[in-house]
């Protein structure tokens, strides 16, 4: 199958694709310094700068699309599908209308508060114009952890397709519960823990043996990874960007070659918090090529109901699915035995800011031990100031 890519950052999708066997003629991608890692490790297929110059497509069998999301994202402004960057997935749909032959497959990704916002208009905003064009559709949430990484980053994968049933797809194995306990309470001193500490006062991100998810960073460029606690050691520290991209299933240093474009600290940061995960695309694409069917409890849905983190439907009819965000039996990795670089350790200034606001909070309750741990890491850091 011949595959497309618009809104490529990465590369994320085109490498797992290619290693299922797919050919990728074409990618698409704004961004001069994302541009810069395409061009290193797609040296041969051609990108285009902006999609809104793409006309149509010609001999296209996949079309894959991690869509902008700062405005359907949590973190953003909240604009919604009509807002100037998000609201560029309508680009996909007028390519797709206007080739003659059109994709049997479009595979899109984006945030899954997609689907909270606005009363999840962004998704029926875009599952309609799906089904004006005539493709089944079916979507799911999914949690990177199921899929060996640690890192809790929930994303909605939407599956569009021509001739085939994208639910028997998506929804193979049943009702799988997480396997991973996020509860705040007892700490396991053998584990480590993710947060994050711009945060403080009213969030948190608590997660055990992985990171919550990661960011693309500051408006400003900063980077500003999710920070580590190891309660064994009362240490604090931030993730290497090659364990960060290895957190999405990219090699270490795949971003590499951004630092010819950009001299920028946050620059890799952020095309790596913009990123899909590989693994996930590939568990996908698995089921795609040998489709085990639906296998799950169904239940009918009206067009005007709730959307629930898992449906798939036509223009005829619309079936909610009860399942998870976790798709597979896989154990996530701990942390520790993930880890392959050396952390950054908190900075002073950075620990003392998340201490000071976790002291005002009243909305957020703490792990057992973890602001005495942190106390005692910015008196240590004091201490060594002070050596100085």
């Amino acid at each position: 199958m011949r595959v497309m890519g618009l809104f490529s950052g990465i590369g994320g999708f085109e490498r797992s694709l290619a290693s299922r066997g797919m050919e990728c003629v074409g990618l698409c991608e704004i961004d001069d310094v994302a541009r810069a890692v395409l061009h290193t490790h797609f040296p041969d297929v051609p990108i285009k700068k902006d999609v809104m110059e793409i006309k149509r497509l010609i001999g296209i069998d996949v079309v894959t699309a991690g869509f902008p999301c700062q405005d359907l994202s949590q973190a953003g402004p909240r604009q919604g599908i009509s807002g100037d960057r998000s609201g560029l997935v309508d680009e996909i749909f007028r390519i797709i209308s206007a080739s003659r032959k059109k994709p049997e497959w479009v595979i899109l990704e984006n945030v899954s508060y997609m689907l909270k916002l606005k009363k999840g208009h962004a998704m029926q905003h875009i599952l309609k114009q799906a089904e004006n064009l005539g493709y089944k559709w079916a979507y799911r949430v999914l949690d990177a952890r199921c899929f060996g990484l640690p890192q809790r980053r929930e994303r909605v994968v939407i599956l569009l397709s021509k001739s085939n049933d994208p639910s028997e797809v998506l929804f193979p194995e049943g009702n799988i519960q997480s396997r991973c306990d996020d509860r705040v309470g007892l700490v396991d001193m053998k584990s480590l823990y993710g947060f994050y500490w711009t945060e403080g006062k009213r969030g948190l991100g608590w997660v055990k043996d992985a990171v919550p998810t990661i960011k693309g960073g500051s408006a400003l460029g900063i980077p500003s990874p999710p920070a580590i606690w190891r309660p064994s050691t009362s240490a604090f520290g931030t993730p290497s960007i090659q364990d960060a991209e290895r957190m999405f299933g990219f090699p270490a240093n795949w971003t590499s070659a951004a630092t010819k474009v950009s001299s920028r600290s946050g620059a890799r940061w952020k095309l790596v918090g913009n990123t899909i995960c590989v693994p996930m695309v590939d568990w996908v694409a698995d089921q795609i090529v040998s489709p085990k069917g639906l296998n799950a409890n169904i239940y009918a849905l009206s067009k005007q109901e709730r959307l629930p983190i898992a449906a798939f439907g036509s223009k005829r009819h619309r079936y909610g699915v009860d399942v998870s965000a976790w798709a597979t039996n896989q154990n996530s990795p701990s942390l520790s035995s993930f880890l392959k670089y050396e952390m950054k350790p908190l900075s002073l200034r950075a620990a003392s800011g998340f201490y000071n606001r976790a002291l005002e909070s009243t909305a957020i309750r703490f792990a057992d031990g973890f602001l005495d741990s942190m106390a005692d890491y910015i008196s240590r850091q004091e201490s060594s100031a002070l050596a100085i």
